[in-house]
């Protein structure tokens, strides 16, 4: 019998703050993603969320009322931020999801001007750099990212998973083909996204403490080689190569 002096309501709370606390330590010592909600809940919560990059950390936190839902590594342009044509930087500042591109599409789906072209890659194909899985194409709400949506500027999938984490883009901001799934599923078009040089807020730092090791390679023969002279978009401009598996992503 529970004496009558003990609040149960006062109870189940504290009970409910140590599974999500052990849930935490579970996935950090995990290491990758962490994320202190269940995806299958993504577009069932009424509050708005916002997502927030980290140039710093090149890290993007999925934001919620204020705290962090989901922590994701990422990784931005490897030349410089800003929102010049031709510069390959990421733009800072207010921005949108303006489109959603790829539901459905299986993890390495590779996209060439937002369409899929049934090609799929493993994780850190060698030779290999176009987009893949998702693409949150993106459109500036600012004077210094007014181009955002002209230069083609993403959140998407990379098969070179071994370089995120680190300035690797060339402009967009790009994650693992799991990780770009899970944030998919979690918004809707028009979700607000700040790209900041500062870091991420003390909360999500500490939900991002540990930082996932790198995919592996894989073996040559697993990836389809791509035709010479292969097109892709770069920040507003196409570029072209004779290289054998075509040019890398934004």
């Amino acid at each position: 019998m529970i004496p009558r002096f003990i609040n149960l309501r006062i109870v189940r709370a504290a009970a409910q703050r140590a599974a999500v606390w052990r849930l935490l330590a579970l996935g950090l010592a995990a290491g990758g993603a962490v994320s202190c909600a269940s995806t299958t809940s993504s577009l069932t919560s009424s509050a708005p969320r916002e997502i927030l990059i980290s140039v710093k950390d090149q890290k993007l936190a999925l934001m919620e009322q204020g705290r962090p839902v989901a922590v994701y590594p990422v990784s931005t342009s490897k030349f410089c931020l800003g929102d010049t044509p031709g510069s390959y930087g990421t733009p800072l500042g207010r921005m949108k999801v303006a489109q959603k591109i790829g539901s459905g599409a299986p993890l390495g789906a590779v996209f060439k001007h937002r369409q899929p072209t049934g090609e799929v890659l493993p994780p850190n194909a060698p030779g290999r750099d176009p987009i893949v899985t998702r693409i949150l194409r993106l459109t500036g709400q600012e004077s210094g990212n007014a181009r955002a949506f002209a230069r083609n500027i993403y959140i998407h999938g990379t098969p070179e998973e071994s370089t995120i984490g680190r300035p690797a883009s060339y402009g967009c901001v790009r994650m693992k083909s799991q990780d770009v799934v899970d944030l998919y599923n979690r918004i809707p078009n028009g979700t607000e996204v700040n790209i900041t040089k500062n870091r991420l807020p003390g909360t999500a730092r500490l939900l991002a403490r540990r930082q996932p090791p790198a995919s592996p390679p894989l073996p040559a023969q697993l990836v389809v080689p791509v035709p010479k002279n292969t097109f892709k978009e770069h920040s507003g401009q196409i570029a072209s190569t004779s290289a054998r598996f075509g040019p890398p992503a934004p």
